[in-house]
């Protein structure tokens, strides 16, 4: 029978049904009971809003709806049985009663009754009542005290919004979710405002399915709970706090190893209590897997409790009630471990959000062998836990995660298939995470743009749509960043020395790329500080000079005045933000190294603000740029620094000087433009060195004293990028200022003249290089030694002008000494030696000696193949010279397979 208005009574109740079917007779009465003086129909029933009335009516009505809907019919039901407690009268209503669902009933009252009394009064109705609902009357305590008094066994669930509503321009939550709690009593919330707690639109509404099985149970235990009958076999106690997410998809093969596990009835399991732990990065659904496990496995339990961990407090209160379930009162988390594990059935413990690295969970865990207990961690620690079996969740597969983007978005699933590269794009942008995969898809349904504009969106808003909410379906922490910052919070609580360096960590990664960072670099700049610190003063201070101020700028766990390294608080830091999921380690190439999920990089770097950031960039650079000072190091682990220059300059210059001044801010940006000029980043470093001019307001063109070594990297930057001729210029202008300063045999001279005369070279200009380089070597024997890395740099530069000269016999004489005295001093991988080995073979191909020219090269490729990525442009030229030495050797077709290799290389990296 349908609820229509003509069907309520007078008296204002609508009977759904009064006869039993043939055969059958009514077991349970449910009684839905409106508010004091509400409309017994339009109370329960979903409508469309009024059409527009005048104002002064409009607000009238609201101080009505203030005094009248249905908040306080939960407070007449509480009233009307403490008085059928005290009155024998009333008896049989009393223990009829197998079970109340409060929706939104103020029992401690309302903040709202301020604003409701201020709208009676203008309004001139009685607003005495409003004094009874403010917060904390006196009046609701002793009513829900009596209440609790009388009837704290009963099975009572109660319900509350979790959104506002809204009246203009003012917003209030009428009934928090404080005051419309019961103590001990199960709790949840509905996604709805006030108003929508009792209003719904049909058996597919979230908030039904979460109250339906409420009342499904109650019904089943009536009978037994009034007439002492036996309880029904299965489930009888239900302690959920949410229906299964209609968007779940895949995990199939997990679902089944945690049911297998937790069904297990071998002997070895009969003898423990079955536990299965599931961690992993927040957002990847482990209470989704969880609601799927309890929801599947429900009748397979006498009990299903859900105990929420993430504080104290919150387990205190959902250990404590569901020993009330169980008919216990108690008052500790001890207490009600007891209770659950004395009871002689089958039940199903699930400890969600277990997430504290420093907490002992142990404490949670019930004693005996009795029972299933499930737990959810970001900590992989806690899998210690377990005992039948334990999962590290990460993001769906391919195929899933495009199923869920697209049923998030409310694509017809026969549209799928048209749809698919625009979802496996943003599947791959966002890391098939599954929070941010839902949050995508919501934002998409909502209208907020199309499939395929979503990865253009995300480049520009990427903070705004990680932080969308879906108004549906949510998860517990709403957004992606919400569940990333829960884990931060853990750390800013902790206030320790190991927190507090897990965070300067976490600033320093989000600067950085989120794959692959290698840990040797902390090392490397607390050698580089050490090196500063001896040699710093006044007299070596320049625009590209590393001073004290950028040591003092280093994090606090590389602690400079120690003696000797110590990487115990880098260790202590890194182990923390581990155990809360927020980075992994391994190892690679003999090197330990740190990783993110990319959307956990990109919430570290969008939670600083603009400041913080500022202060992040200038810790980070200064660590590189005093990391680059042991240049042996660093040539281990260049390659894999690649992508984190390239994201630690992935910023405006000009907001770079915004973060300081230019002391502290050249000389990082000067070193990391040397590290892209030693990486042959080329079209990179020339960009960088636009926008630093640009900010600066110089001319590229014309040096100046005080900005030397920036044109001293533009001209070397020039002759990279094919102008020889500009760099030519450029060079011979700085030495001329130089000249002016410095002695003939300064080392800053001396590099300008090398450079000068590498552009000389480069440009034709072969006499005056030879000139210039024999004036060079010829000072440079007079003051530096036999093995100095100058000295032999200058005689390589010349040997190359010598060949270029027709010199031939002198440049091999001439490259034969310098990788001779390079044997006895660098690594064999070392790019000077591999430099001047490829020079030397050049120059034996140019001598007839080809034979040695090719055994020669093919020894500098290997190495290179191993240190160097695949376009490096060294290798490439290192290539591309041993498939001519191949040629000339008669070896034609190893010539065609290396240089069509060298082809097709450059074809996807050149324009």
């Amino acid at each position: 029978m349908a609820c229509t208005k003509e069907t309520v009574k007078s008296h204002g109740l609508n009977v759904w049904s009064s006869e039993s079917t043939p055969g059958s007779a009514p077991e349970v009465d449910i009684i839905a009971v409106q508010g004091l003086g509400a409309d017994p129909y339009y109370t329960w029933v979903k409508k469309t809003p009024a059409p527009d009335i005048v104002a002064s009516k409009r607000f009238r009505d609201r101080a009505l709806f203030w005094r009248d809907k249905k908040t306080l019919g939960g407070l007449v039901i509480q009233q009307a049985l403490v008085i059928a407690y005290m009155d024998q009268h009333f008896a049989d209503i009393r223990l009829s009663i197998a079970g109340i669902v409060f929706l939104g009933a103020p029992f401690q009252g309302s903040d709202a009754a301020v604003y409701g009394k201020w709208l009676a009064q203008l309004a001139e109705l009685d607003s005495t009542l409003f004094e009874s609902l403010k917060k904390d009357s006196p009046s609701l305590h002793a009513l829900s005290r009596d209440f609790w008094n009388s009837h704290s066994d009963w099975d009572i669930v109660c319900f509350y919004e979790n959104r506002e509503t809204s009246y203009g321009p003012w917003k209030t939550q009428f009934v928090d979710s404080q005051s419309a709690s019961l103590l001990g009593k199960r709790m949840m919330f509905l996604n709805t405002n006030h108003s929508g707690l009792n209003k719904f639109s049909g058996s597919h509404d979230e908030n039904f399915a979460l109250l339906l099985p409420e009342i499904r149970r109650m019904m089943e235990i009536g009978d037994a709970a009034t007439t002492g009958h036996a309880k029904p076999a299965g489930n009888m106690h239900w302690m959920v706090p949410r229906a299964v997410n209609n968007l779940f998809t895949g995990r199939a093969e997990l679902l089944d190893r945690v049911q297998d596990a937790l069904h297990g009835n071998e002997t070895s399991c009969a003898e423990k209590q079955k536990r299965f732990v599931i961690t992993g990065l927040g957002g990847q659904g482990k209470s989704e897997v969880c609601l799927q496990v309890a929801s599947s496995m429900r009748e397979d339990f006498w009990g299903v409790f859900w105990v929420d961990v993430s504080s104290p407090s919150i387990a205190e209160r959902d250990f404590t009630a569901a020993s009330k379930m169980l008919g216990s009162s108690v008052e500790s988390i001890d207490d009600s471990l007891r209770v659950i594990a004395n009871a002689q059935k089958s039940w199903l413990l699930i400890l969600d959000n277990a997430d504290d690295p420093g907490f002992d969970y142990q404490a949670y865990l019930p004693s005996g062998t009795q029972g299933a207990v499930i737990i959810t961690s970001r900590v992989p620690q806690c899998s210690r836990y377990s005992t039948v079996g334990s999962e590290t969740l990460t993001g769906l597969d391919i195929q899933h995660c495009t199923q869920l983007l697209l049923k998030a978005a409310e694509v017809p699933e026969e549209s799928w298939l048209s749809y698919d590269q625009q979802a496996k794009d943003v599947v791959g942008l966002l890391g098939s995470h599954t929070l941010a995969l839902i949050q995508a898809g919501a934002y998409i349904a909502k209208g907020h743009g199309r499939l395929d504009q979503y990865p253009e969106v995300y480049q520009r808003q990427r903070e705004r749509l990680l932080q969308y909410r879906p108004s549906q379906a949510q998860s517990r922490y709403c957004d992606v960043y919400a569940t990333f910052e829960a884990s931060a919070e853990v750390l800013e609580h902790c206030k320790n020395e190991a927190a507090k360096d897990a965070l300067q960590l976490l600033e320093i990664l989000s600067m950085l790329h989120y794959d692959n960072l290698p840990l040797q670099i902390f090392e490397d700049a607390w050698n580089g500080s050490r090196e500063v610190l001896l040699t710093d003063s006044p007299e070596t201070s320049g625009l590209d000079t590393l001073s004290q101020q950028h040591v003092s700028q280093l994090p606090d766990f590389i602690v400079v005045k120690d003696s000797e390294w110590d990487h115990y608080r880098l260790v202590e830091a890194t182990s923390l933000l581990k155990s809360l999921s927020l980075i992994t380690q391994h190892s690679s190439a003999g090197l330990q190294r740190l990783s993110m999920h990319p959307l956990t990089h990109a919430w570290a770097k969008d939670r600083q603000e603009l400041h913080q950031q500022g202060h992040a960039w200038i810790v980070t650079g200064s660590v590189l740029a005093l990391a680059d000072s042991d240049f042996d190091e660093w040539l281990r682990y260049e390659r894999h620094l690649r992508p984190h220059i390239w994201s630690y300059l992935d910023i405006k210059v000009k907001t770079v000087f915004s973060f300081g001044s230019v002391v502290p801010v050249s000389p990082i940006l000067l070193r990391c433009g040397r590290i892209l000029l030693q990486m042959r980043d080329d079209s990179r470093l020339g960009r960088l060195l636009e926008d630093v001019f640009a900010e600066l307001k110089i001319d590229p063109a014309k040096p100046s004293k005080e900005f030397l070594p920036i044109y001293d990297l533009k001209a070397r930057s020039l002759q990279n990028l094919g102008e020889p001729t500009k760099a030519v210029e450029l060079l011979e202008q700085i030495i001329k200022i130089r000249e002016t300063t410095l002695a003939e045999d300064h080392p800053s001279l001396l590099t300008s003249q090398h450079a000068l005369a590498s552009a000389y070279e480069a440009n034709g200009q072969v006499k005056q290089a030879v000139e210039l380089l024999e004036h060079i070597v010829k000072t440079q024997e007079t003051t530096l030694a036999e093995d100095h890395h100058d000295q032999l740099a200058s005689q390589h530069e010349l040997a190359i002008a010598y060949r270029a000269n027709g010199q031939v016999k002198q440049s091999v004489e001439l490259l034969e000494h310098v990788v001779k005295i390079n044997e006895t001093t660098l690594a064999e991988n070392h790019p000077d030696q591999l430099a001047s080995q490829h020079a030397l073979a050049i120059a034996y191909e140019a001598n007839g000696q080809v034979k040695q020219a090719v055994e020669l090269l093919e020894q500098v490729v290997k190495i290179q193949e191993i240190t160097l990525t695949e376009d490096h442009p060294s290798q490439l030229t290192s290539q591309h010279t041993l498939a001519n030495a191949y040629e000339a050797n008669g070896q034609v077709k190893q010539a065609v397979e290396l240089l069509e290799h060298v082809v097709k290389i450059q074809e996807t990296t050149l324009a």
